[in-house]
């Protein structure tokens, strides 16, 4: 198993001026203690759930783009970017450039969007659920054919592009992997099974099975072999915890069949707690 370490908020105790040293101590950290992954949440104002919303939030990929110059080894992506902050053709673009500048480390995390006060707030549109899901749905299939070398046009219901070209390509291959998170089972999961390289599910372990049981479904429908896609699973650990409750908790997500768990923890600042991870706990999930 994979481990991927989520960085949600950004209110630490330096404030504003101490955002970017921390932000790259964090990351040159998990990627010496041998993390596999690093995601920024991806929105304009903080999250109910992880803090108030007037809290510091950096954009993602801006973030991302600061954590590649100094990582040499971390993937990078957004968990998760809503398909109405960016027209698609421009996020394709930014993720491309962040793939070549890292030397073919991004994901593309992408999603249906939810957080209504964040667009209202900066004056984003926010359409009905049933029209964002038709957006991520021609989101996905401008990625695709951004990324399979051509220029030719697409047209679609809510998206219209003349050109896809995508200069320079990506250096990963066939491209960055396409992570659709969520899920939804009768709309999301289908959308996994169609288009992405990997899905992430939050939510107990009952929960987890459930979903990917789904999603082998829906793949089975489309033709689509359940295997080529990476199963992913985000959540919250409490790295002061004991190690043996720690382990206990990967364990049991990798006999679900999750193969990277990625979590968040109200402690990532604290630069030992990382490495003491790096030390006691990564060695062994990495044998699941």
């Amino acid at each position: 198993m994979k481990v991927g370490l989520q960085v949600p908020s950004f209110t630490w105790p330096e404030g504003p001026s101490g955002l970017g040293p921390t932000l790259a101590q964090i990351a040159r950290t998990a990627e010496d203690a041998g993390f596999h992954s690093l995601w920024l949440m991806d929105h304009y104002f903080q999250i109910p759930g992880v803090g108030s919303y007037d809290e510091d939030m950096l954009e993602g990929y801006a973030g991302l783009s600061y954590c590649a110059a100094v990582t040499r080894r971390l993937k990078l992506g957004t968990m998760a970017s809503g398909v109405t902050y960016r027209h698609p053709g421009l996020l394709v673009k930014i993720a491309t450039t962040l793939d070549v500048l890292s030397g073919g480390r991004a994901y593309l995390g992408v999603g249906a969007a939810w957080y209504e006060r964040e667009h209202r707030g900066l004056g984003v549109p926010f359409p009905p659920l049933a029209i964002r899901f038709e957006m991520l749905e021609e989101t996905l299939q401008i990625a695709k054919q951004m990324w399979s070398g051509g220029a030719a046009p697409y047209r679609g219901k809510h998206f219209s592009l003349d050109e896809t070209l995508c200069r320079p390509m990506p250096l990963s291959r066939p491209h960055p992997p396409i992570l659709v998170a969520g899920g939804g089972e009768t709309k999301t999961l289908r959308l996994v099974a169609r288009y992405a390289d990997a899905c992430n599910l939050y939510g107990d372990l009952a929960a987890v099975r459930h979903k990917l049981e789904v999603l082998r479904r829906h793949c089975d429908e489309v033709g689509r072999d359940f295997t080529e896609i990476e199963r992913t699973t985000l959540g919250t650990v409490r790295l002061g915890a004991p190690k043996a409750e720690i382990v206990a908790q990967f364990e049991a997500l990798a006999a679900a069949g999750v193969q990277q768990a990625i979590f968040n923890t109200p402690d990532v600042s604290d630069l030992s707690l990382l490495e003491a991870f790096g030390r006691e706990i990564i060695p062994h999930v990495e044998g699941l």
